[in-house]
């Protein structure tokens, strides 16, 4: 009770009489639990501790916060010196030399992380933590630590132009920058003929490079259509992905990929690519910020818009564009989905569009929820196509 009471006589003369309430509080409580049970501040005093959950960032947030590509400096981390020193101890006058070396540097180290979704948290410049000098008696410096940095799935590491790593399975990693090795201590160079060296070198410096890191978004299927084709509204009706709908295009302005659930606990990630325009591989629009997802994409998935006339002119134009952006997009496995088959004129646009495609067309209403079985069997069937075309290659499928 004493320490409650010096409590109380400390909040009078700090905040009186703001917080005079806090002493009846204390008073009414034990001793051994007043330090669990109450707060020694009060509203007036200091903001309010709040142990909230973070809220969730609305589409134009995200928007801001979402980063495709960085350009990084890195530079490893420099490795301890040694040093030159010589044995001393009693009744011992000739000890010979015992400077140990110095630790090496720290390395960098680009770590796939499936939870990270941006480049947002990774910072312009990097630098690796140094090796500590050597010590008497023959001590090594310790090493450096090495630097972690996450980064999502679908990395690409660039330098110069040129793909160095390709990131796309979880928990692997890329030595980005490699620390500089420790400098060696005089005890190092004793030899035969030199009893009493005196040299010791200093620790390397880490490697320094400058690197592009490119974000591709890795999905088995890639959602591609114009704007307002429903893609968005699509991918909410599939999985639990909340992305943003509106009726005025571009609505979409960062990708968003949703998991569909199946039977065996096998989960087909589904990306919304933000509309493309006629003349995106020529960068008009969105044009290469977002073209460069749908090649990381494994099967395709065209939605069109079949309120419109002459629907099967927008498979035509979004082939065209995905040719002309990379040659043989076009031709992955795909599927035709025909959405938006509640409004009119829909059910006469498909009839239309099933005689000038030879493909198969899949239509439903993603607004309604009409026809969406057909769509999951023959999403299942693409995903299980690419599994066996994987296990053929002796290949590690990618797994969400």
């Amino acid at each position: 009770m004493l320490q409650v009471k010096i409590l109380g006589a400390w909040l009078e003369r700090r905040c009186r009489p703001t917080c005079s309430y806090i002493l009846g509080c204390l008073l009414q409580k034990q001793a051994k639990n007043w330090h669990r049970d109450l707060s020694t501040t009060c509203a007036k005093c200091s903001k309010s501790r709040r142990s909230g959950h973070k809220r969730n960032l609305s589409e134009k947030k995200q928007s801001q916060y979402f980063v495709d590509h960085r350009k990084v400096q890195m530079t490893g981390g420099k490795g301890g010196d040694g040093i030159s020193c010589f044995h001393s101890e009693p009744r011992k006058m000739y000890g010979g030399p015992d400077g140990g070396n110095g630790g090496d540097g720290g390395h960098i180290i680009l770590k796939v992380d499936q939870q990270v979704k941006s480049l947002s948290s990774v910072l312009p410049i990097y630098r690796g933590a140094s090796g500590e000098k050597g010590g008497s008696k023959n001590c090594y410096g310790s090493v450096g630590r090495c630097t972690y940095i996450k980064v999502p799935m679908g990395t690409v590491v660039k330098e110069d132009g040129e793909v160095v790593a390709n990131l796309s399975q979880h928990g692997e990693e890329y030595v980005a920058a490699y620390g500089g090795a420790g400098g060696k201590g005089n005890r190092f160079f004793l030899d035969n003929f030199n009893r009493a060296p005196v040299t010791a070198t200093e620790g390397e410096p880490g490697q320094e490079r400058v690197l592009h890191l490119e974000l591709k978004t890795m999905a088995h299927a890639g959602m591609v259509g114009f704007p307002n084709a429903g893609k968005s509204s699509l991918l909410r009706a599939i999985s639990n992905a909340k992305p943003a709908v509106a009726a005025y295009p571009f609505t979409t302005l960062n990708p968003h990929v949703g998991i569909v659930h199946y039977e065996n606990y096998e989960q087909v990630a589904v990306a919304d690519i933000p509309g493309i325009i006629k003349g995106a591989h020529e960068n008009r629009g969105l044009g290469f910020a977002f073209l460069r997802h749908i090649e990381r994409c494994l099967f395709l998935l065209y939605v069109l818009d079949l309120s419109v006339s002459e629907p099967w002119t927008q498979l035509q134009d979004l082939k065209y564009e995905l040719e002309q952006y990379e040659e043989g997009l076009s031709n992955r496995p795909h599927a035709i989905i025909g959405n938006k088959l509640d409004l009119p004129q829909s059910k006469s646009n498909l009839a239309l569009l099933k005689e000038r495609v030879e493909h198969r067309v899949i239509p439903l209403s993603a607004l309604t929820g009409e026809n969406l079985e057909e769509l999951f069997l023959h999403l299942k069937e693409l995903y299980d196509d690419y599994i066996k075309t994987e296990e053929a290659r002796k290949q590690k499928p990618l797994k969400w």
